[in-house]
Order: C-alpha cells, then structure tokens, then sequence
C-alpha cells in the first residue's frame, strides 16, 4: 500500500511540473502572437495570473471545489497541487483573448473571482464534493481533464469579457477587418510546445494513479491519444489552409495542433487510436473555420483562443457521447451536451456580471491613446522591445 502511495505521489508531481510548463507556454504563445508593444502587459499577466489565481484557489477555492475530501491513494498535498496546477489555466485562456486593449488591475481583479468562486463552482459541479450538484444540478458527464471544466469555462468568460470591452482600436475598421501581424514567430512555436508537452501530464495526471498495471496501461494510452490529436489537428490546419490560401500559415497550424489537444481532453482515456484521430482532426477544422466566423461577428481575439478552446472544449466534451457512448456506465450524447449546456449557462452568466461590474468600477479597457502608445508604457511603464519604432 505505501509502495502505491508513493509512486502515485510522485507521479502526481511530475504531472504538476509538466502543467505548470504551460504557463511560460502561455506567456510565450501570447507574447509571440501580440505587437511589440504590448508584450511587456502579456507576460506581465500572466506570471500575476498563476500567482494570484493559485492563491485565491489556495486560500478559497479549493474548499469549494472539493471540501472536506482527504486524498487516501496520495500524499494530499500532491492532490492538492494538482488542483491548483489548474486553475490559472482557464484564466490564461481569457487572457490571451483580451490581450492588447484590457488594463491589468481589473484584470487581476476579475482573476481573483474566477480562482477563488467561478472555476471552483465549475469543479465542484463536475468533478468535486458534489454538495452544490446533488442540491442545484444534475451533472453525470465524462470530462477527464477539463474540455468544458477548464478549457470552456475560459472560454465563456472570454466571450464574455470581449463582448463588454470591445475589440482592438483599428481592428475593425467600416466592413474591412484589419490584419494584425504576429510580432515574434520563434516566440509562438515555443510556446505552443510546451503548451503541448505539458498537455501530457494535464491528461495523464487526471487518470488519478500510475501504480498498478492497469492504471499506467491507461495513462500511456491516455498521453498517446492526446499526442495522436494534436498531431491530427496539426495537419488538418495545416491541410485546409492550404487548400484555401495556398499558404502554410505556421500559427493557424499550431492552433490547428492546440485545438485537437483541447478536444480529447475530455475522453483520451476511452479511446482507440482512430477515435483519438477523428476528434483531432475535426478539432483542427473547427479551428480553422472558427477564427474568419468570429471576426465576421466582430469579436476580436488575438490568439484565437475563443477557437481552439471554447469551440473545441464543447466539440471535445461532446465527442465522448459519440465515441465512446456506454449507456450503461452512463456515458451518453445527452449527458455530455447537458453538462456543455449548464457549464455554459452558469459560467457567461456570472462571468458577464461580474466583468460588467468590474467594468464600472475600474476600466477594463485600455483608452485608444493608451493602445496606440502600447500597453507596456501606460501599464507597465517597461517596454519588452525598448530599441523598436512602436507600431500603431
């Protein structure tokens, strides 16, 4: 029994490594996809964005989350730093969508709800103590690792935070939409691989235990099918945009890899190789075709994290309905669409409260002035590229 423990602890603590990996993943990723002149605010951001929502989860959400529970298999500070592990992650989401225009201090402000209430809630109703799910919801769906819990929850909230604080100044401009270049490609690819890498112990950690041989079968064949759908996504981007532009356009590709990874999130565990492909690959598409739809909406998103996250976090939690359907063990469409539908419901709603009161309170956009100038001046007063002509 203590030969289990501990190598399930150790386990859970390489896990956590490789999902804290993700946060200079994140930061990289977005610094790479914004102009000069913003990344200074971006990776500002996000370092305060793991602080601050690990704290609020540390100091609230936790309880929460999960309560009383006591881990048994583990040490429970293992389990516990797992947990934590996550939460930035759905924060980092709405970051990245908000970036160049949004204001630091009500940003900071809105993270310490999500750590401490809003992500916790979304736990709690899906994976957690279940008190607030056996008295308000009726949630019974599959969702390993968080395509709805974690990965649509950012992107609720960034819907709703875009649809208060507008898009980019110049982004839109008549009928016409704006291209606004990358600033640093290197930057990108990095990021989006250690996004990538650390997806191995985001999915593979969730399995809960690597002791026996049955648990580490699951956990090899749960990091092999998220690796089988980002490389999946990867190529069917990089197919359709070929076909369409006759161009290799390395961010849409990365985006393709990062929106399959998403979308097996939810079941990689219960799938064979082809099933793992075939969520991949429609994730890969539904990135693709999703980015062009939300600019014809006007809702402007930098990195495209409305694309990869919310629309394969609903995409991937749904898939487990039709791939891995057993009505038996309760795994069925209606199930999964339910959770999707409630998820949704519960975290715009108090998502877009809160954002519209913060918003009163304390500017969440940036002024016009301000984003010609670029943020890392009016918020950071530290310009990351201090030697490059700013760019308006």
């Amino acid at each position: 029994m203590d030969t289990a423990y501990v190598i399930d602890t150790l386990f859970t603590l390489f896990s956590i490594t490789l999902i804290i990996l993700m946060v200079p993943g994140f930061a990289m990723l977005e610094a790479g996809l914004v102009r000069t002149k913003n990344v200074s605010s971006v990776l500002t951001v996000n370092v305060m964005i793991y602080a601050v929502a690990s704290m609020a989860f540390i100091l609230v959400g936790f309880h929460l989350a999960f309560g009383d529970f006591q881990s048994t298999t583990m040490s429970q500070w293992a389990f516990f730093m797992f947990q934590m592990a996550f939460v930035g992650k759905a924060i980092n989401i709405m970051s990245g969508g908000v970036g160049e225009r949004a204001r630091l201090l009500p940003l900071t402000l809105f993270t310490v709800i999500m750590g401490a209430f809003i992500y916790p809630t979304a736990v709690n109703i899906s994976w957690g103590s279940d008190w607030i799910k056996d008295t308000v919801f009726d949630l019974s769906f599959v969702d390993l690792a968080g395509s709805t819990v974690i990965h649509s929850t950012g992107g609720w909230a960034l819907l709703a935070a875009i649809l208060i604080i507008g898009p980019r100044k110049g982004r839109y401009v008549g009928d016409q939409i704006r291209v606004i270049p990358a600033s640093n490609i290197p930057l990108v690819v990095l990021g989006a691989m250690l996004l990538w890498i650390g997806w191995f112990g985001f999915n593979g950690g969730s399995v809960g235990s690597i002791a026996t041989k049955e648990a580490a079968d699951s956990v090899a064949l749960t990091i092999f099918n998220t690796n089988a759908a980002g490389l999946a996504g990867a190529i069917a981007a990089g197919v359709l945009i070929y076909l369409r532009y006759k161009l290799f356009d390395i961010t849409m590709i990365l985006n393709g890899a990062l929106g399959g990874l998403v979308a097996i999130t939810a079941g990689p565990h219960l799938y064979t190789l082809y099933d793992s492909l075939a969520v991949g690959l429609i994730g890969g598409v539904l990135v693709v075709l999703a980015v062009p739809l939300f600019d014809r909406f006007r809702i402007d998103d930098p990195v495209g994290a409305l694309s990869v996250h919310l629309v394969n976090g609903i995409w991937g939690t749904l898939a487990v309905g039709l791939f891995a359907s057993n009505p038996a063990k309760g795994i069925t469409f209606l199930n999964q669409l339910k959770g999707v539908g409630e998820i949704a419901v519960f975290v715009f709603t108090v998502s877009f409260v809160i954002i519209y009161a913060i918003n009163k309170l304390v500017a969440f956009r940036a002024s016009d002035d301000d984003q010609v100038q670029g943020l890392d001046v009016s918020e950071c007063g530290l310009e990351a590229y201090p030697e490059f002509k700013r760019a308006i």
